[in-house]
């Protein structure tokens, strides 16, 4: 009995204490939080979890079991996705563009073999047939034929220069491959670091839209209309990449970000000293100097002997046309007539396996992109120096690396440019090359 007294003396004081706290608890006001509102984690939240909005304040009528997850933010913030589409959209087209030069180069490469070949074969067809005309009259007409097709076979194969159209579209189909690589690069980059602050924008996409005119412009598919002139007046390095836009100048952040040149320090920023910048300096003044101007003279010479040639060409075939229509003339002039045919047949057969078997558009186009390659190098390096805010170059080391490797050398070998900087140093005085490569 005593027991039974005691559990319930127990209960009761149990009750009455659970009661008081629930009384206080009603009496008390709620504190509301405003803070975990801003604080949201960047979570994906798994499918069949309910979330409640901030503004939802109310508990479960039920008192318990309620999972608030008003702090999650089940939308993550990705990139601008019609920049990302538009980025796609050009890489798809530049894989397509490189499947068509490399389908149209190999063509191009066909037409050289085939029209040489047959031109061949015309020329010393006709000069063997003008070579038998005086026994065979009936030869005459055929070796006047075949002479006057040759010369006009030759015109339009030295308009073309099929192997320098051959040599545009193995260079067109490199470069789209790799600004191919360059767009699913940046898209790669950004998949993997889509909470970092820098995302795609237009701005990315403009740039890529101006590689592809200017890719389009500086090789272009089509034959007539918008073939690049074969025989220009001035001879230019080829230039693929578009012109830069003015850099919009963005607020000082302070003044350690300012190029090292300019505010005469000594330490190291983002991978720029002062020694990298002059090394940069005296490496283009060599670029400019030597290399560029290398290939662009070279250039001028070969444009000049392949201009002789194209003309040549035809007019010895022109010239043994003529010649055969007198074949079979009277007082010994047919058998003149005759040789000065077949030596003018073989004539156009020697000059023009000379100039497209030896292909002498494909070189000048060849040296035309060395030209370009170098010009390419130099602007980069004026960008770069260009920037005074350190901080927004791309790293110093990395460039350095980057710009050893185009030339064909060691990052280490750069140092011996330092001295070209000077401007004691005359043009006349530099006599290394910076490219090795080339």
């Amino acid at each position: 009995m005593a027991a039974a007294l005691q559990a319930q003396r127990l209960f009761l004081t149990a009750s009455t204490s659970t009661s008081s706290s629930s009384s206080s608890f009603a009496t008390r006001p709620r504190r509301t939080t405003t803070a975990a509102a801003p604080c949201r984690a960047g979570l994906r939240v798994p499918s069949g979890v309910q979330t409640t909005t901030a503004a939802s304040t109310s508990r479960p009528a039920d008192g318990g079991g309620g999972i608030r997850l008003d702090w999650i933010d089940a939308a993550t913030s990705p990139a601008d996705r019609n920049a990302v589409e538009k980025l796609r959209a050009v890489a798809e087209a530049a894989a397509d563009r490189a499947e068509m030069h490399d389908i149209i180069g190999r063509q191009r490469d066909n037409w050289n073999h085939l029209l040489l070949h047959s031109t061949n074969s015309l020329a010393l067809a006709a000069s063997v047939m003008a070579a038998l005309a005086p026994a065979a009259p009936a030869a005459k007409a055929s070796a006047g034929a075949l002479l006057a097709t040759a010369a006009v076979t030759m015109a339009v194969a030295n308009r073309l220069q099929p192997s320098q159209l051959a040599e545009e579209q193995r260079n067109a189909t490199r470069l789209w491959k790799q600004l191919e690589r360059d767009v699913r690069a940046t898209l790669q980059q950004d998949k993997e670091a889509q909470r970092q602050p820098k995302q795609l924008g237009q701005a990315d996409v403009q740039d890529a839209v101006d590689r592809v005119l200017a890719l389009d412009a500086a090789y272009p598919l089509p034959l007539l209309p918008g073939m690049l002139d074969k025989f220009p007046n001035a001879v230019e390095p080829a230039r693929w990449w578009p012109r830069r836009r003015p850099h919009t100048q963005q607020p000082k952040r302070n003044a350690r970000s300012r190029s090292l040149g300019r505010r005469g320090g000594i330490g190291n920023g983002n991978g720029w000293s002062l020694e990298l910048e002059e090394e940069m300096r005296g490496l283009l003044r060599v670029l400019r100097a030597k290399d560029e101007q290398q290939y662009l003279r070279v250039g001028k010479l070969v444009l000049g002997v392949n201009r002789v040639l194209a003309v040549a060409g035809p007019a010895l075939a022109g010239t043994g046309a003529v010649a055969a229509a007198f074949i079979g003339s009277g007082d010994g002039g047919g058998a003149a007539a005759a040789a000065a045919a077949a030596a003018c047949g073989a004539l156009a057969a020697a000059v023009n396996t000379v100039e497209h078997g030896g292909q002498l558009g494909m070189l000048f186009e060849l040296l035309r992109n060395c030209a370009g390659f170098y010009r390419k190098m130099q602007e980069d390096i004026e960008a770069a120096l260009g920037e005074a805010d350190v901080e927004r170059r791309e790293d110093g080391e990395v460039f350095r690396t980057k710009v050893a490797l185009l030339l064909g050398r060691d990052a280490s070998e750069l140092g011996q440019f330092r001295r070209m900087a000077s401007a004691s140093v005359k043009d006349d005085d530099i006599k290394d090359y910076a490219g090795k490569l080339f």
